[in-house]
């Protein structure tokens, strides 16, 4: 268990907003994932549950998520701002949060994408950089 699972409702709700979204696994994405407790972040994904990030080939599987998380997401904070969500003709939950990340050497305009399924778990999330294409190169590490 992690200590964010020791985290009462209330104080959840008071410590993390997001104008618009309510769902609770969307929440705790960005609350788990700013603190660095990448096991608790992978843990919100279905066990078959997808990570697009930008400039990388899907992710899949809670196990290979948090593995991406711990190289790629240390000094990464995530400021989530406003979102919305709606229900899909599945039943799947579709979120999208519009905010800013920022990194030790850039801060730029993000764009989450979040398909829940009906347990609630992530199913889905592409993270995708909403910059210039000028802007997107100088952002492009070399491999």
């Amino acid at each position: 268990m992690t200590s964010a699972e020791f985290i009462s409702p209330a104080q959840f709700k008071e410590e993390f907003q997001i104008e618009g979204i309510t769902e609770t696994s969307v929440l705790r994405y960005f609350q788990t994932l700013n603190a660095g407790e990448f096991e608790a972040t992978a843990a919100l994904f279905a066990v078959d549950g997808v990570m697009r990030p930008p400039f990388e080939s899907d992710i899949v599987g809670i196990a290979a998520i948090a593995a991406y998380l711990k190289q790629e997401g240390q000094n990464i904070q995530a400021y989530p701002n406003a979102g919305i969500a709606e229900t899909l003709e599945n039943g799947d939950i579709q979120v999208q949060v519009t905010g800013k990340a920022q990194t030790s050497w850039c801060s730029v305009n993000v764009l989450w994408l979040f398909i829940l399924n009906q347990q609630r778990q992530i199913f889905y999330t592409r993270i995708k950089l909403l910059a210039s294409p000028q802007e997107l190169l100088s952002l492009r590490r070399e491999k």
